[in-house]
């Protein structure tokens, strides 16, 4: 609920639409259930009609609150918290500071409640321990991937701290432990393994909305002349955005400017990023044959997506990887690296590419492009995962 809260006007992440499928899950399992979360001061309980509340805010049904006092006092004026603060205040059908929230649970929630964490990065000693208060309380962490422990060269060194340290704590409190792929629950028990008897493991390949989540907010307009290349997601080292840079550079030094596709970039600026982002701010082709969009709303997403002539993904890690997915359930061709994960979830879908191979990317690229411009290139079918199929799956174990 922490992270859903903090979604106050902006469009949802993939971990943040993880975390939003789960709430609407638990709110309609019809077994009572309850939001716990974070703000300055300590911890907020809310109910089901508190949740509630939140979903609805969130998906545009309601007005976020105006800060109260308290968030007021406590952040300052711009602070992404003093909205979800108080709401979770406003929502809250108990309130308890840090020392307290092993107490406010035992009083309110029932024994054998199963605490399911969903958003990894919140998951807490104090919280396990407070859980673990209740008599027969149970806890169960979705753990999305271990890129930073894998991939410590593409985040920031908090990050792989912070993910041993959960996994630490998951070896200590967890019953079970959630996961996107099987490729992720192989990663997962290799780095357990050392702490001692892992947890069992569910694997439950995430959902693919038909309808992409939208909100009213951050409807920006996208219009994009094709024929492009769409590469979506959250900019940042691990995507491996500079090898299509240098591959689009490189095309446009050797063929005449007419001819080369554009490549849209979309997804916002993320962390460890700075050498990207000078190459995207400082290319030649910047403006012309390059376009960089931040903050695009679901529609605009959705058409960027219907209208693109590829989706390019030379990613060099994912736990699950939710762009292509998305793209080859709209059936978009996709050309994607050589992943593992990818082909576990995708199968024979995409057009595979190793990124040490620039000149295969180019010939697929050129090649998918002149399909396009004739109108002979074709529509594979592609059934994406659902989230009934995951929490049919998810809520039988938990």
């Amino acid at each position: 609920m922490t992270r859903v809260l903090a979604l106050a006007g902006r469009r949802p992440s993939g971990v943040d639409r993880v975390c939003l499928a789960y709430l609407r899950a638990v709110l309609s399992d019809g077994v009572p259930c309850f939001g716990l979360v974070r703000t300055g001061l300590g911890f907020v309980l809310l109910d089901q009609a508190g949740m509630e509340a939140c979903l609805e805010a969130i998906e545009g049904q309601r007005a976020w609150p105006a800060p109260d006092f308290i968030s007021r006092m406590r952040h300052r004026v711009g602070s992404a918290r003093r909205v979800p603060d108080t709401m979770a205040r406003q929502a809250a059908m108990a309130r308890a500071r840090p020392r307290g929230l092993g107490r406010m649970l035992q009083r309110y929630v029932p024994e054998g409640c199963v605490y399911i964490n969903a958003d990894q990065t919140t998951f807490t000693t104090r919280v396990a321990q407070a859980v673990k208060s209740v008599k027969n309380g149970k806890i169960t962490v979705f753990i999305h991937d271990t890129i930073p422990l894998d991939h410590p060269q593409y985040q920031t060194p908090r990050s792989v701290e912070k993910l041993a340290a959960i996994l630490k704590r998951c070896a200590s409190y967890a019953d079970l432990i959630l996961t996107n792929s099987h490729v992720s629950a192989s990663d997962i028990a290799r780095h357990m393994a050392p702490l001692g008897e892992v947890p069992p493991v569910e694997v439950a390949h995430l959902g693919v909305e038909v309808d992409f989540f939208a909100t009213e907010n951050n409807q920006s307009g996208a219009s994009v002349a094709a024929p492009y290349f769409l590469c979506l997601g959250t900019i940042e080292p691990r995507k491996n955005i500079c090898f299509l840079l240098d591959l689009w550079e490189d095309m446009a030094r050797r063929m005449p400017e007419d001819e080369v596709p554009r490549l849209v970039i979309a997804g916002r600026r993320g962390w460890e990023s700075a050498d990207v982002l000078t190459r995207l701010e400082s290319s030649p082709l910047r403006g012309k044959i390059l376009l960089e969009f931040n903050d695009l709303g679901d529609k605009e997403l959705r058409s960027l997506i219907g209208g693109t002539d590829g989706l390019l993904f030379p990613s060099h890690a994912e736990g699950f990887g939710l762009p292509p997915v998305e793209a080859a359930a709209m059936g978009v061709p996709v050309v994607a690296n050589v992943l593992p994960v990818l082909r576990e979830i995708l199968g024979d879908y995409p057009i595979y590419a190793s990124v040490s191979d620039v000149y295969l990317w180019e010939t697929i690229i050129r090649t998918l492009a002149t399909a396009a411009k004739a109108g002979s290139e074709t529509h594979q079918r592609f059934t994406p995962p659902t989230w009934e199929a995951h929490f049919n799956s998810v809520l039988r174990v938990t």
